[in-house]
């Protein structure tokens, strides 16, 4: 069900064809992998809302809604990682609560190489891009030999963790995010806000 080097090609061609139509469109042969696709995308708007949120020329409205779009963004970043765990979870027999525990899970490890994939399209294109100085554009072709080293490490330690579960040596469980800042009940911005507009009696 899991397989790293598919989910770093599914990234890597979601991202080019995001920023470029006409490139071929990502196949997504099976809920799982369309699962990965949706969380990378949330993390791919939440990039360039990010981006647009630093923008210096952006006025207070247009910065307030690019930061009220982020934190929807990353709400559902952190919900489709949840998901992921628990397809996978779906997916095996009960673990052992006697195996050995790890504490990062597989979804929140596939969210790390969303990220890197982003950050490898992104540092590339300052290699070649035409109005920077020699100097910036090998800086980037430095930063995307670190950067590449990191997303093949980082996708190792996938594939050998997802080999140790489904031999029974290791075990992960669905941790919560438990996020607070978006629900109306737990923020206290949100809840003082909705009880200072209560009609009085």
């Amino acid at each position: 069900m899991l397989s790293a080097p598919q989910i770093v090609r599914l990234h890597d061609q979601a991202t080019l064809f995001w920023h470029d139509p006409s490139a071929p469109r990502p196949p997504a042969g099976e809920r799982f992998e369309q699962l990965v696709l949706d969380q990378h995308r949330a993390n791919f708007d939440l990039w360039h809302r990010e981006d647009a949120a630093r923008d210096p020329l952006s006025g207070d409205q247009a910065i307030a809604a690019c930061k009220r779009a982020i934190d929807k963004l990353n709400q559902l970043r952190n919900d489709l990682a949840e998901r992921i765990d628990r397809d996978l979870l779906d997916s095996l027999p009960p673990l052992d609560p006697g195996l050995p525990l790890h504490s990062e899970t597989p979804g929140l490890i596939i969210d790390r190489l969303s990220i890197l994939a982003l950050k490898i399209f992104h540092t590339d294109e300052e290699t070649r891009r035409s109005s920077a100085t020699p100097e910036h554009r090998e800086r980037n072709r430095e930063r995307l030999t670190v950067l590449n080293n990191q997303r093949d490490d980082l996708a190792g330690c996938l594939a050998e963790l997802w080999a140790d579960i489904r031999a029974n040596r290791r075990r992960f469980k669905l941790y919560r995010q438990l996020k607070m800042y978006n629900d109306p009940t737990l923020n206290p911005v949100l809840y003082t806000a909705v009880s200072d507009t209560d009609p009085k009696p």
